[in-house]
């Protein structure tokens, strides 16, 4: 494909997406929510200051063409609403990464990082086209190629952040258990060392305890809050930790003892899966011994005595 054809190409796709969107963007074309009609007669009732409402928080780190993107960006996210996406499961999600961030801000991030992808994939194929090195499908399956790419890195970047912040729990929930166990031991109540743990201490799990303390305060029992903690956090030892600290406030067992086996018991699993990894790593380092070390040292073994016999016959 020739240079002027590929700018014909694109400037042809330039003008349909141009076209498309003023003709979407008509009012008769525009679909108005029962929410839109019924606007103007209840402003008149609505006494709030608008400079006291909440601003939603910037998605594109662009200044003032947030503000052009972000109804872009809210209907394009409604149109993939529609195809069941999962809300409730990116909203589980969204939790036990500790992330304060809604469906619809994720779902945004996904939109930017794919349009960011498909950018940056049609400049690079315009270039190569216009070199002469790549052809109009081979490009067009690039770049939705890149789209796609950067929509599912998103997902798997929120994957990995979990991941990460699972890691932090088990590694603080020892030291922060045994905390609790002296301050219960101390004469402290479950609520009152929650609070003094989570005032001491910093970290994944002083965060979801503030959390707990934050429910509390609005009225949920120490149950249900433990309960939304475990169900957020989503480890088993966790809900082990809030089962068993649940049942020693209920039914009045030592909840010191409580506290410091279920520290005990989160410092066995760690030991247990330091060794598996250790296994695992041993398993893997026999690959390059057998394959790599081991007929190198045959040949420098074998070869002086076949080169002895080469020479002699």
């Amino acid at each position: 494909m020739s240079g002027i054809t590929g700018l014909a190409a694109l400037a042809g796709a330039a003008l349909g997406l141009g076209l498309w969107l003023v003709y979407v963007r008509l009012p008769a074309m525009r679909r108005i929510t029962f929410a839109d009609r019924v606007a103007p007669q209840l402003r008149s009732v609505d006494a709030s200051s608008r400079l006291l409402r909440d601003i939603p928080g910037p998605v594109l780190p662009f200044g003032p063409l947030e503000r052009i993107a972000r109804p872009m960006l809210r209907e394009a996210v409604a149109v993939l609403s529609r195809f069941n996406l999962g809300s409730s499961a990116l909203s589980k999600r969204l939790a036990e990464s500790g992330s304060p961030k809604t469906p619809f801000d994720f779902r945004a991030e996904q939109l930017v990082w794919s349009g960011v992808g498909f950018a940056a994939s049609t400049a690079v194929a315009v270039w190569l086209a216009l070199s002469g090195r790549l052809n109009i499908l081979t490009g067009v399956l690039m770049v939705l190629g890149a789209a796609v790419a950067g929509f599912v890195a998103r997902d798997y970047a929120l994957s990995s952040v979990i991941q990460r912040r699972r890691h932090r729990i088990l590694a603080e929930f020892p030291a922060v258990a045994d905390m609790m166990a002296l301050a219960v031991g101390a004469g402290e109540t479950a609520g009152g060392a929650l609070e003094r743990t989570s005032r001491l201490t910093q970290g994944a799990l002083a965060q979801e305890f503030r959390l707990v303390l934050a429910d509390m305060r609005s009225g949920s029992p120490l149950a249900q809050a433990l309960h939304g903690m475990a169900d957020r956090v989503g480890l088993s030892p966790i809900t082990r930790f809030v089962d068993g600290l649940v049942v020693a406030v209920e039914r009045g067992t030592p909840l010191a003892d409580v506290l410091r086996a279920q520290a005990q018991d989160v410092r066995d699993l760690a030991k247990r899966e330091l060794m598996e990894a250790a296994g695992r790593k041993e398993i893997g380092m026999m690959v390059p011994l057998v394959f790599g070390i081991l007929p190198l040292t045959v040949l420098f073994a074998v070869y002086p005595g076949i080169a002895a016999i080469t020479i002699a016959t």
